[in-house]
């Protein structure tokens, strides 16, 4: 190779090196602030730190996100106005402690989603969480549901979403079963469609946008179950982060 021309490649390959140290410094000094909440009523065989736990666990192996935790134990229930206004993501997950969260504390994260401060992920059986209910002007109510409901399998019907990226039809192997209806109201788009093989189906991940914020259901993570250690649905919150965080 002639000089000039390792010069040039060399001086190529600097900048590109250089911009891509841009990049990560960008991301870096602007990552998406992620707050996993939980009840923190899972088994602790299952979830020695929570759902919660295993999803920062996970996050923060992602690039660009900056992951913390809290539960309902905590100050103002983990959610108090200083908390509130560092977030960018929360991401909840509930299951029998519903009616304890404080209509202040909703109110509080209504707001900020209807001002495009907040995006808000809820998973599994925070469809009857007030924060769900509120947002999405329903009850929340399932057609039915049941507990050792065996495979399900998720089908992308939106394979061009964000949230869709980097994933096909996928199965979990152990879970429970919702069938439809789902009493809220009408999602912007249905991502994830589930079945079982008995017949039952539900619209298992499904978006909406509020105001200037956006909010993903996701319906899979049951307790008894290690959905949130599988690779799937992990990744499917990876990119439902980025997306309620209006990054993509």
């Amino acid at each position: 190779m002639k000089r000039r021309e390792f010069l040039k490649g060399t001086a190529l390959g600097v900048a590109a090196t250089a911009a891509g140290n841009r990049i990560s410094a960008g991301a870096e000094g602007n990552p998406v602030r992620v707050l996993c909440w939980s009840e923190l009523t899972e088994p602790k065989e299952v979830y020695p730190d929570g759902i919660n736990g295993a999803l920062e666990e996970y996050l923060k192996t992602q690039p660009g996100m900056s992951v913390r935790t809290a539960s309902i134990h905590d100050p103002d229930q983990g959610l108090s106005n200083r908390t509130l206004d560092e977030v960018d993501v929360l991401i909840w997950w509930g299951h029998s402690k519903h009616e304890d969260i404080h209509f202040d504390r909703v109110a509080q994260v209504k707001q900020r989603v209807e001002r495009g401060k907040l995006g808000v992920i809820g998973i599994h059986s925070a469809n009857k969480s007030k924060i769900l209910r509120t947002l999405l002007n329903g009850t929340g109510q399932l057609g039915k549901w049941r507990h050792d409901a065996g495979m399900e399998t998720l089908r992308v019907v939106a394979p061009w979403h964000p949230i869709a990226k980097g994933i096909e039809d996928f199965t979990i192997p152990e879970t429970e079963m919702y069938d439809e209806r789902f009493d809220v109201m009408e999602p912007d788009k249905v991502i994830f469609f589930s079945y079982w093989p008995t017949g039952e189906q539900f619209r298992s991940g499904m978006v909406w946008n509020i105001g200037k914020g956006r909010f993903f259901f996701f319906r899979p993570g049951h307790e008894t179950h290690n959905i949130y250690y599988q690779p799937m649905p992990r990744k499917v919150i990876a990119n439902a982060v980025l997306w309620c965080a209006q990054r993509t």
